[in-house]
């Protein structure tokens, strides 16, 4: 047998031989594996571990904002199937972000402190894409653009446009109101849903449209609750790089839900 990547005329298509794509450029991998570089000098063994372990943080934020774009144009365009299905893919990809977190705290307190001093005024705090998946899921806070002032013209632009652009909770309610069902205040549309809760012979698409959102808004408190028990076993009380209370302010943000009328509805079922 001859050689998969080539045709009869003898052209290879993949591969160096014939100056093609190949798995390293398709990857970018020399741009990629040249991203980390660390502050620490001498150098903090378990630096290129807390880097590794944001960058790829920040690949699966871009990820998920990728889904859940078009899990929002799913749902305005009608096609519900489609929008639960990468819902799933939501999931599964937030569980993963959890899980990762055991992974950073392999790294002991003491290592941690070996190259800490050295990333401020850098905080987590400064992730534009975390923000941007905050306030598409429906929790927009104008207030974080106003409290950032290291925001780049860029940043702020991706921002702003997603503090203007519909949300995945209006994507939701135009869902509702599409099945003709009452959704113009929060009662009303508590009521709608109710309903489907109550007849999902007729409303199943629409319950397992909010179940999924409900799973989301749960997966993403999951993590933010991880998160903070891994920041307090690491600094304990210390304020945060970026100047902020550390722990006390991620366990304000704790209560923090996306969807409460779907929690809410709950206590009424």
């Amino acid at each position: 047998m001859g050689d998969p990547g080539a045709s009869e005329e003898g052209f290879v298509g993949f591969g160096e031989q014939g100056a093609q794509l190949t798995y390293g450029s398709y990857l970018r991998l020399p741009q990629l594996l040249d991203s980390q570089h660390l502050e620490s000098d001498p150098p903090a063994h378990d630096e290129l571990l807390f880097i590794t372990i944001h960058q790829v943080y920040e690949l699966w934020f871009k990820q998920l904002l990728h889904e859940l774009t078009a899990v929002r144009e799913a749902m305005t365009d009608g096609r519900l199937w489609w929008a639960q299905h990468l819902l799933q893919r939501v999931h599964v990809v937030e569980r993963l972000l959890v899980q990762q977190v055991d992974v950073l705290e392999t790294m002991t307190p003491q290592d941690f402190l070996q190259f800490r001093q050295r990333l401020a005024p850098a905080s987590g705090f400064q992730s534009v894409q975390f923000r941007e998946l905050e306030f598409l899921s429906g929790a927009k806070d104008p207030g974080y653009v106003e409290r950032f002032r290291g925001l780049t013209d860029d940043e702020r632009e991706r921002l702003a446009r997603r503090l203007a652009e519909p949300s995945l909770w209006d994507a939701f309610v135009g869902v509702v109101r599409a099945r003709g069902l009452p959704a113009d205040t929060d009662e009303e549309l508590l009521g709608s849903l109710r309903r489907a809760a109550h007849d999902r012979s007729r409303h199943a698409e629409l319950w397992a449209l909010s179940e999924a959102l409900l799973q989301h808004d749960e997966l993403a408190a999951g993590w933010r609750a991880r998160h903070v028990v891994m920041v307090e076993r690491m600094i304990g009380s210390k304020s945060g790089t970026g100047g902020s209370s550390g722990a006390g302010y991620l366990r304000s943000r704790l209560p923090l839900q996306y969807y409460p009328l779907l929690w809410r509805l709950r206590s009424g079922l």
